[in-house]
């Protein structure tokens, strides 16, 4: 089984993501688990799995439409992105491996620049270079800015593909990676100096909280700012850790939480370390957790199960 979790630069227009879900759907064996939508950012989430060789083509069709339907020229919203299809991450569940899925990052890869045209770079346990790890460092500059770098800079170009970006489509940024939690925290503020001073503080790349990345954007629709943010280890810093940072730095600026958001899907072991966090339960394990135990007792007694 592998879990997949496209981001879209489309947010806005619900059609279009309908059709992508519809694409996503129409490969026997795969399940759309989960999608999410937001104007201010103007893009869209959608979560599925399967077994390997269905979600490589789930994947390649969401691809397809997207480049087809998505215009970058004229997308316009506050959260970074280099294509229509933005990212393209797929994640090991059970029986399948980081490295199985670093292959499939790259075969679904040569395959969008062989039939569709639209160039690809690699990221996080996919990345061919170094420097192109981290994604925030691959997308850097967005699609206006290597549209036109990527002509004349050898390191801004695509790993497959290119040397230029597609005009309207961009270029996908795939990769394999284990499981992160997108968790939003807005403010009551439109203040948005706020939210990016206390995204920096809590950061892992500003000295801030192991396993974390936030940027702070103004969610204009609303009247509110965010701090938007991936967990890349949930283990290291988990949920409670971060809403207890972020109230706190928000207190001492005299702002409040509006809410918080779950982008996707989280597993069960990061909001079972969460409860446990915010009740002060030190002794706490997921096999307190009563349907934990019965399966656990499950398979102890029959391992096929």
């Amino acid at each position: 089984m592998v879990e997949c979790v496209p981001n879209f630069s489309e947010g806005r227009d619900l059609a279009k993501i309908d059709a992508i879900v519809k694409a996503i759907a129409s490969v026997t064996g795969v399940l759309v688990l989960h999608q999410t939508s937001d104007a201010d950012h103007n893009r869209s989430v959608i979560t599925f799995a399967g077994l390997a060789d269905g979600v490589e083509e789930a994947a390649f069709r969401a691809a397809s439409t997207a480049s087809a339907i998505i215009d970058l020229r004229e997308h316009r919203g506050v959260h970074p992105r280099v294509g229509a299809l933005d990212v393209l991450p797929f994640v090991p569940l059970e029986g399948t491996s980081l490295d199985e899925c670093v292959e499939m990052a790259h075969r679904v890869g040569e395959r969008i620049w062989g039939e569709l045209r639209v160039p690809v770079y690699f990221y996080e346990a996919a990345a061919r270079r170094a420097e192109r790890k981290k994604l925030e460092d691959v997308r850097r500059g967005e699609f206006e800015g290597l549209l036109t770098a990527c002509e004349t800079e050898e390191a801004k170009r695509p790993d497959i593909g290119g040397p230029g970006l597609h005009p309207t489509a961009g270029a996908v940024i795939a990769g394999a990676r284990k499981f992160l939690i997108a968790f939003n925290i807005n403010l009551r503020t439109n203040d948005v100096s706020i939210a990016k001073e206390i995204a920096r503080k809590v950061r892992a790349s500003s000295g801030g909280l192991p396993a974390v990345k936030a940027l702070g954007l103004a969610l204009e629709s609303r009247g509110l700012v965010q701090i938007s943010m991936n967990l890349t280890d949930h283990e290291q810093t988990g949920l409670a850790t971060v809403f207890e940072a972020v109230s706190k730095l928000a207190q001492e600026r005299g702002v409040k939480i509006a809410e918080s958001e779950l982008i996707g899907l989280a597993p069960r072991e990061a909001w079972e370390q969460a409860t446990a966090a915010f009740l002060k339960l030190p002794t706490f394990d997921g096999q307190r957790i009563v349907e934990n135990r019965i399966e656990r007792l499950r398979r102890d007694q029959n391992p096929a199960l």
